[in-house]
């Protein structure tokens, strides 16, 4: 294969997604794949055998076994031999992988995906694993209670209040009324104090599902997708472990991510955010200088379907699918992972003038 052109334009051409659901004891990971797969797969005419590159992001720590992703690939189909591999990330950072190699010439097209299933155990517990070995993780301080540090702190610098919290809630998943993939959807009781102030309804649903997208190059993104979602720029920034040295009302990762993405050069019409919490929304909102006129999160977001490993994938993929069905010209896509907003992804995607 040749060289790549130094500017190659790379696309999301397709994407598809499970319906996400509190639990899927039913399934295994391979047996919830597989539809996505095949979907994502049909939407384009493209056989396993025509892809070039495959690369997939999930965690063994949900698993709750070493390597687990290689079971996953029974869903692909590694046979012959595939080229392939694995991020213990979201899938969005999958996503870059695949976008790097196609940049490159190696590939011209790749085959996403990413999968979660979080019902099995303690979600909260899981994720401490993620923190300072050192001094922060054997204090278990979950998932939840992080994240209620950075809305009080949020509240106490004056940005926020719980109203605004519970309003945040009601207008994703009220956005979520459309997506029929989406677990939490329509009015949702704000409920209890899980950690104050958050409470049942600033959190996001624990719950299994799958994403994958394709990526074309060029002339074959064009053969593949009536209207191909163009990646303009793609950057992911991280902050400092330490979660003392960090002023949790701000993210300078994701400012520098979006900026480095191009996400500051024209306005974007719609945004997709990964903000499993409420809180996150309004730090967000103000890193990527997002005015009233943006439309965010018309998916619902992760307040309306969270699968671990896959909701930032999902993210770029309903950007990207609003573009290939003409209801965004220019968006953004926002993943993260870590705690209150430490590692953070930011992708331009845009369609062609119509």
């Amino acid at each position: 294969m040749t060289s790549a052109p130094r500017e190659r334009e790379i696309a999301v051409v397709a994407f598809a997604q499970t319906d996400h659901r509190r639990t899927s004891d039913d399934l295994s990971e391979v047996e919830m794949l597989m539809p996505v797969l095949h979907e994502v797969l049909d939407r384009t005419g493209l056989k396993t055998a025509d892809i070039d590159f495959t690369c997939s992001g999930s965690s063994d720590y949900l698993a709750g076994r070493a390597f687990s992703f290689t079971l996953a690939l029974d869903g692909v189909g590694a046979w012959p031999p595939i080229s392939e591999s694995h991020v213990e990330m979201d899938g969005a950072w999958a996503l870059y992988e695949a976008w790097t190699k196609l940049l490159t010439g190696d590939a011209d097209t790749a085959l996403v995906y990413a999968y979660g299933k979080s019902s099995p155990g303690s979600v909260r517990d899981v994720l401490t694993r993620q923190l300072d070995p050192y001094y922060v993780a054997p204090l278990w301080p979950d998932s939840v209670a992080l994240a209620a540090l950075q809305a009080q702190a949020l509240i106490d610098a004056g940005s926020a209040d719980e109203p605004a919290l519970a309003a945040i809630a009601s207008r994703n998943r009220a956005a979520a009324t459309t997506n029929p993939h989406a677990q939490l959807r329509g009015p949702v009781p704000q409920g209890g104090y899980l950690v104050q102030p958050l409470r049942t309804g600033d959190c996001p649903p624990i719950g299994d599902g799958a994403a994958a997208v394709l990526l074309a190059a060029g002339d074959r993104a064009r053969e593949l997708c009536a209207r191909p979602a163009w990646i303009r720029g793609i950057d992911h920034r991280i902050e400092a472990h330490g979660l003392g040295v960090r002023d949790l009302t701000d993210s300078p990762s994701v400012r520098l991510a979006a900026e480095r993405a191009g996400a500051f050069e024209r306005p974007v019409d719609t945004a997709e955010l990964h903000a499993p919490f409420t809180a996150q929304e309004i730090v967000l909102r103000k890193a990527l200088r997002l005015g009233e006129d943006v439309h965010v999160n018309p998916s619902g977001g992760a307040l309306a379907a969270h699968p671990i490993m896959a909701a930032g994938l999902i993210r770029v993929g309903e950007a990207a699918a609003r573009i290939h069905r003409g209801a965004s010209d220019r968006a953004l896509a926002h993943a993260t992972s870590g705690p209150c907003l430490q590692q953070n992804l930011v992708a331009v995607l845009e369609g062609e003038p119509r």
